[in-house]
């Protein structure tokens, strides 16, 4: 089947590697270069650079959706298909329109629950049991096309955010290859039980030590590793990367103990693992030998 794949994250690498093994890929589309680094480097996304391993041509516009010239050339490719997984554009009905069979994504939750950029984290930062992944076919809406397959994923108690996306991302692949291959019947989405997950951004991640201990924990999760989770002690800012519920109680903010365990609106957290600013992430245990965060102090 001769395909283009437009993608750009970690998320989308086994996709691309399983379609070009299966398929004739004459097009990748991801995101363009982007400044990374210390030294601001310019660098590729993952997707870009799977595809220069693979020999595939990459195409990286910087937008798409009025660009007539981009959407020229997308239906010159003479397209089966085009396979979407992340890409981070929106993509407008002249191209959604010009592959024989349309574009079909490769979205990270169960639709129409968590329709939106960050399906992962939100099922986290909510408690879901499950997630999973929804191959569907794209319309104009957000994430609200007929969908063709799904299939799911049960969501660890510990489980991270991390951890949830390697576990959906070769799903990914490999439902997407069922359904070029088997070409099922699209099913209309519900609206009942639809849910709109953001793009988190960095102030997400601030800790609020007046809420719940367990949805701090989750937040943790979530958020580990983008955009990282992080709370203020003195002038510095720390990141949390770890962290569990606990026993304890006390005002909101207080550390309870050398662990350290700080008191939440209800319940407490420990935390398992920091990093200061400039510095290697650490185990709760090492970080403490060089940073003073003493019992009785209060975090804001």
């Amino acid at each position: 089947m001769r395909l283009a794949f437009m993608g750009s994250p970690d998320f989308a690498v086994p996709a691309l590697r399983a379609l070009h093994a299966a398929h004739d890929v004459v097009a990748v589309y991801c995101q363009p270069p982007r400044p990374a680094g210390r030294g601001q480097k310019e660098t590729p996304c993952p997707v870009h650079r799977a595809a220069l391993e693979l020999g595939l041509p990459v195409r990286t516009p910087a937008r798409v959706r009025r660009d007539a010239g981009e959407h020229a050339a997308f239906a010159a490719l003479d397209l089966d298909v085009a396979v979407v997984a992340a890409y981070g554009l929106i993509l407008p009905p002249a191209m959604l329109e010009a592959p024989r069979r349309g574009c079909l994504n490769i979205h990270a939750s169960l639709l129409p629950r968590w329709r939106g950029a960050g399906p992962i984290q939100a099922a986290i930062l909510a408690g879901d049991a499950e997630s999973g992944i929804t191959i569907m076919r794209m319309e104009e809406g957000l994430d609200t096309g007929p969908m063709l397959l799904k299939g799911k994923v049960a969501i660890d108690p510990r489980m991270t955010a991390a951890a949830l996306h390697d576990a959906l991302a070769p799903l990914g692949a490999a439902l997407i290859l069922r359904a070029l291959a088997e070409d099922p019947a699209p099913v209309a989405q519900p609206e009942d039980g639809a849910t709109y997950a953001p793009k988190f951004a960095k102030e997400d991640g601030r800790i609020d030590w007046r809420q719940d201990a367990v949805a701090l924990d989750r937040r943790v999760r979530a958020l580990t590793p983008w955009p990282g989770c992080f709370f203020t002690h003195g002038q510095e800012t720390l990141r949390l990367l770890a962290a569990e519920p606990a026993e304890g109680e006390g005002p909101p903010g207080l550390v309870l103990d050398a662990a350290p365990t700080i008191a939440c609106g209800q319940g407490a957290l420990r935390l398992t693992r920091l990093q200061r600013a400039g510095r290697a992430p650490m185990a709760a245990a090492e970080f403490l030998r060089g940073y003073a965060l003493a019992p009785g102090a209060v975090l804001p």
